[in-house]
């Protein structure tokens, strides 16, 4: 692993938090790792889990951090920086998040930092599942993830070499944009996505004992909307500019094959044909066939 940050804290111990700590520790020369969790019984639960310096002290958490790690949902993310800051999170400490917005962080997060020296990159891994929580915590999640960072703040370009190099030391690739690039991306590529599976959760199972009868295709194209409610309706609203414009070409889409259906064959088959070959198309390149 990378000197430059020795002392890591990584503040959330969910999903993100606890599987950042485990892939650490499995780096070659590991840095010291803290953990910090709200409840007390979350950080019992990841000492369990070979997570050994977890805690719900917040203020034996950011001692001595070199880098601090945001692993909380973003609206959380001023109150707890207000909370390190208080705790005694070190000036020389950068400041980074695993959030799945960018805008947000950088907006509400820079102010609080004006007058405390430190600094603010963002981090957004490509990395997540359905499941919730420190029971799907993962060392390998962040293997051959893509990770975007986003430097608005203009942090100093070691600072963010520096972090790149973190992350790539956990199996990330990495790249570089503005928050307000990440947010139209991600909205299109990720939070459209997740809204799509819900929505056929919702119309394919309308009953869900007939999901007994679906095969792997039900499967694979609903999985994701077993995410958690809460933490997706705030990363839908809270990219709500981004997202809208995307949703609503979907539901243009579905709209054009719908009217290709109400034609009669042979046109309307042919039409629907051609509907389906363009988005096998964009999924081959996505994945190539064996």
């Amino acid at each position: 692993m990378s000197p430059e940050f020795p002392n890591i804290t990584i503040l959330g111990g969910g999903l993100l938090g606890g599987s950042l700590a485990l892939a650490l520790a499995a780096t070659e020369n590991p840095p010291s790792v803290r953990l910090w969790a709200r409840r007390r019984e979350t950080a019992e639960q990841a000492r369990e889990l070979g997570i050994h310096q977890a805690t719900a002290d917040l203020a034996e958490a950011v001692r001595g951090a070199d880098l601090a790690v945001l692993a909380v949902p973003v609206g959380s993310m001023p109150g707890l920086v207000s909370l390190s800051l208080q705790a005694g999170l070190p000036a020389s400490c950068l400041l980074t998040d695993v959030g799945s917005v960018k805008r947000a962080p950088h907006l509400s997060i820079a102010p609080l930092l004006a007058d405390s020296g430190l600094r603010f990159i963002g981090s957004h891994p490509m990395a997540g599942s359905e499941r919730n929580g420190l029971s799907a915590v993962s060392a390998t999640l962040f293997q051959n993830a893509a990770c975007l960072l986003t430097n608005d703040d203009l942090a100093p370009a070691p600072l963010a070499a520096a972090l790149e190099r973190f992350w790539q030391g956990v199996g990330c690739r990495t790249t570089w944009m503005s928050a307000a690039v990440h947010d139209e991306l991600v909205a299109r590529i990720s939070h459209v996505p997740h809204v799509v599976a819900a929505a056929a959760a919702r119309v394919c199972l309308k009953d869900p004992s007939e999901g007994r009868f679906g095969g792997g295709g039900l499967r694979d194209t609903t999985r994701v909307a077993s995410g958690n409610p809460e933490m997706w309706a705030e990363i839908v609203t809270e990219n709500r500019e981004a997202i809208t414009g995307p949703l609503r070409e979907m539901i243009e889409d579905l709209s054009t094959l719908l009217t290709h259906l109400e034609q009669a064959p042979p046109h309307g088959q042919e039409a629907a044909r051609q509907w389906l070959a363009d988005a096998k198309h964009r999924r081959d390149l996505l994945n190539p066939p064996c």
